[in-house]
């Protein structure tokens, strides 16, 4: 069951039916799952079919993708449920648009994730306009979590998340936390709407943290959530200490998020690299 007091949502970060199942069940509960192309790409299905040397064509693989997410929607159907489309660094902003108004229309519960670049935040605006509920993946830098707050203003609560990549940033040498506990400070101080999903989660210390900042939600691979569980899902104490030693601290910035989102540097190197990894994996699944 729910453990008393956790306030955070979780979400399985995960591509694979029977892993939500069993996860839901090891736990008892579960509030949503996020997909990408490089999880989807690890499904086992898709994996025996790869093996075999028998690759999707284009409009095969989106059917796949459609079926484990019916399978992982059916499974969380009170909440909500991420997906991602395939998109390079020369996909524009209407064919963005178009991807997640196809996906958006697979279940009743999902939420489109566009990569927090100038196309995916004008695919999100306009998405948000009509109605679509947006997941901006991708996220680096509390300067693309404002831009993600004005591209994005005047949307209903729970309409929008942003994803702030922790392990990503850890990976460089930075404090990929300060990254998430930066963003909450400064949507706390606006009132925003957008809520914050702490993902790239690679360690119980990671997830801890992220209950211990009152991250709206955190999106956790199963192994994780396995281990938790193991330990009768604990909540940090109120002494609880993050180990951060070895990463560079992230200092705290000063955003007025009344400007439009055009105004904000939203470049960062790992929101490209991201791209290009999921590119790639959506890619070698196709003929």
């Amino acid at each position: 069951m729910r453990p008393e007091g956790l306030k955070t949502r979780i979400f399985l970060d995960g591509g694979d039916a029977a892993e939500t199942r069993r996860v839901s069940s090891l736990l008892g509960f579960l509030d949503g799952q996020t997909t990408n192309p490089s999880l989807i790409s690890k499904n086992p299905r898709a994996k025996k079919r790869l093996d075999r040397g028998e690759k999707f064509s284009a409009e095969e693989i989106y059917e796949f993708y459609r079926h484990v997410i019916e399978e992982v929607s059916d499974l969380i159907p009170d909440g909500s449920v991420s997906v991602e489309f395939f998109a390079d660094k020369s996909t524009t902003a209407e064919k963005m648009f178009q991807q997640g108004q196809r996906m958006f229309g697979w279940i009743p519960n999902a939420h489109v994730k566009y990569p927090v670049t100038a196309a995916g935040l004008e695919a999100a605006e306009r998405s948000v306009r009509n109605g679509m509920r947006v997941n901006m993946t991708l996220c680096f830098s509390q300067a693309q979590a404002a831009a993600v707050h004005a591209a994005t203003r005047g949307a209903d609560p729970g309409q929008v998340f942003v994803s702030p990549f922790v392990g990503r940033l850890d990976d460089i040498g930075q404090n990929g936390m300060m990254v998430v506990e930066n963003i909450i400070k400064m949507y706390r101080q606006a009132d925003s709407h957008v809520q914050v999903l702490a993902a790239s989660i690679r360690s119980l210390e990671h997830f801890m943290r992220s209950l211990a900042l009152g991250s709206d939600i955190a999106t956790v691979p199963a192994k994780i959530l396995e281990e938790w569980s193991g330990k009768q899902k604990p909540l940090p104490e109120a002494d609880f200490k993050y180990d951060a030693s070895g990463l560079k601290g992230i200092p705290y910035g000063q955003f007025d998020l009344d400007q439009p989102w055009s105004s904000f540097d939203i470049s960062h190197e790992l929101t490209d690299k991201g791209i290009e990894r999921f590119s790639q994996d959506w890619n070698a699944l196709i003929s």
